[in-house]
């Protein structure tokens, strides 16, 4: 039976000072690094291991899956970055503080923003430095799929192409894989994988750095889905 886990990166800088990061490529704070430290111990310590794993080409997730491969001493395994990956696109509420974005919109508007699937933030234009376009690691993506701003159907519609071109086959194969990526895609694919009606999405919450397993079976129908903790290792404690 394949295990496939979903594994939210380590707090990055901006999510300590409370920013819109979307396609910004932010590092991880120290805490970050610390939490991506934890991951891997702890699935190492739960006797997971993986054949492939996959990432964002923000470095907050390439460096906790750097981490994360590292402390399961897995770094020789295939370690695939891809831009679908990234976190959802945030438009122009990018690099602003959620203060400074409600103050100006509302907190209502803003959380419908956050936690809807339908709803767009403002977009940025292609002038603007946040673009991707502008961007040289995104220079090979047609410019018709580069966002200006994104809701979560849309970051969904984003991400099940390669979902459906990558990392699902491996699965099929029966073999194990890690996803390190973003809060928003987690979410996506989690809605994906559960059916998770719409309306409930909004309830959905990703921690930093927590693995979240699947188990499917052969025909990739799922059979279990577990947040893995310190209750499944015993109680141990990291040396």
């Amino acid at each position: 039976m394949a295990k496939l886990v979903l594994l939210r990166h380590g707090q990055s800088r901006y999510n300590l000072e409370g920013r819109f990061t979307g396609w910004m490529d932010v590092d991880l704070s120290e805490r970050g690094r610390a939490e991506a430290g934890e991951a891997g111990w702890l699935m190492k310590s739960s006797g997971l291991t993986f054949d492939i794993a996959f990432a964002s080409v923000l470095k907050r997730a390439v460096r906790t899956l750097w981490i994360v491969l590292d402390e399961m001493d897995l770094m020789w395994i295939p370690a695939l970055p891809c831009w679908r990956l990234n976190e959802r696109f945030y438009g122009d509420l990018q690099g602003r503080s959620l203060k400074e974005v409600e103050e100006q919109y509302g907190k209502e508007q803003v959380a419908r923003w956050r936690r809807g699937f339908l709803e767009r933030p403002p977009a940025v234009e292609t002038s603007d430095r946040r673009y991707p376009g502008q961007d040289p690691r995104y220079r090979d993506v047609p410019l018709s799929l580069l966002p200006r701003t994104e809701s979560l159907q849309d970051t969904q519609k984003r991400l099940l192409p390669f979902w459906q071109a990558l990392i699902g086959p491996e699965l099929e194969k029966g073999k194990n894989v890690l996803v390190v990526s973003h809060g928003n895609i987690i979410r996506a694919l989690a809605k994906h994988l559960e059916n998770i009606s719409d309306d409930d999405i909004e309830k959905v919450e990703i921690a930093t750095a927590q693995p979240l397993v699947y188990e499917l079976d052969e025909q990739m129908c799922l059979v279990g889905r577990s947040y893995l903790g310190s209750a499944l290792i015993g109680g141990m404690e990291r040396k």
